[in-house]
């Protein structure tokens, strides 16, 4: 399986809702942070975007979209100086996909979705990512993502039989495709592991190594894998992805071993055996020095701090 589809798999996507927001002059709105991502698109008209991650307010206009990580806050409003809401008490009021918020002015269409998944899964990837990622929908890579934008509005509309299971699995795609749309884009000048999955002399042999982690990788082998002498894969590799070889295998041994830890109820020695370790002690001696605990003990503390998503009541933003 490529890295990418594996990442993404593996990340669950726990719960997605969709929200159309008609927002009329004078408006504004305030996005808390929380532990959701949001992917927001500018359907028609235009607003100021504020976020303390950005250097100031930035004008948006419509087909403007844009990925929020989990935890940002940001802020939306027809101009400086209009009253503010907050959107989850501006949703919580009605299960509806549509809200109308503001005044009797002109129209700003604004379409949120906001999604649920594990964060600990999702970590290789939202770490290339900025806190706030502008996407363009405008290039040919983006017009799926457009599309599905689309048939959800379309879906909204509609109000048929299963409606609401139908947008909750087209929003699950949307974040899929939003975040492959993110891959594309931070996979050009860039460092990263994405960005060496993307050197053709580099791929072969990152592919191998993602698809079977409890390899006892030696630089030697990993060079042989991509055709390349050891000295000048080691210097492209560190170039590309900002680590050793070794390095990075190893820190893809952490993150899988978190994964298993947070999402199974294999013990730290069954783990060992999957991530390249000989025994557990070994696993959780490398753990330990990486983490800086030891893996039963970040199991408890995760599945404690783990979000609970509601099963029941309206959605919220």
């Amino acid at each position: 399986m490529d890295p990418t589809d594996d990442l993404l798999a593996t990340m669950k996507i726990e719960d997605a809702r969709y929200v159309r927001l008609d927002a009329h002059a004078p408006w504004g709105i305030v996005f808390p942070p929380r532990h959701l991502a949001r992917l927001v698109l500018i359907s028609s008209g235009s607003c100021l975007l504020v976020a303390d991650t950005l250097a100031g307010p930035q004008r948006l206009e419509a087909n403007d979209c844009f990925l929020v990580r989990a935890g940002v806050g940001f802020t939306l409003q027809d101009d400086t100086g209009s009253e503010l809401v907050d959107c989850d008490g501006l949703i919580s009021q009605t299960p509806a996909t549509s809200v109308r918020v503001g005044g009797d002015g002109e129209l700003t269409r604004i379409v949120s979705s906001r999604f649920a998944f594990d964060a600990v899964a999702a970590e290789p990837l939202f770490a290339l990512l900025p806190p706030l990622f502008r996407l363009n929908l405008d290039n040919a890579s983006s017009h799926l993502l457009r599309a599905t934008f689309d048939l959800i509005a379309q879906e909204s509309e509609a109000g048929g039989l299963g409606g609401g299971f139908v947008m909750s699995r087209l929003s699950d795609v949307l974040f899929v495709q939003a975040l492959r749309t993110c891959c594309a884009n931070v996979g050009s000048g860039t460092v990263g592991w994405i960005a060496a999955l993307r050197d053709p002399r580099l791929a072969a042999a990152m592919q191998e190594l993602h698809a079977n982690l409890a390899h006892p990788w030696t630089v030697d082998e990993l060079a042989r894998r991509a055709g390349m002498s050891r000295s000048a894969f080691a210097a492209l590799f560190k170039e590309k992805t900002g680590d050793t070889p070794l390095g990075y295998v190893t820190s893809w041994r952490m993150y899988r071993t978190k994964v298993l830890l947070r999402e199974t109820p294999l013990s730290v020695q069954e783990i060992a055996a999957r991530v390249g370790y000989d025994t557990g002690t070994a696993l959780s001696r490398a753990f330990s020095n990486r983490e800086g605990i030891a893996p039963g003990t970040w199991r408890k503390l995760t599945d404690q701090a783990r979000p609970r998503v509601p099963t029941a009541g309206p959605p919220p933003d």
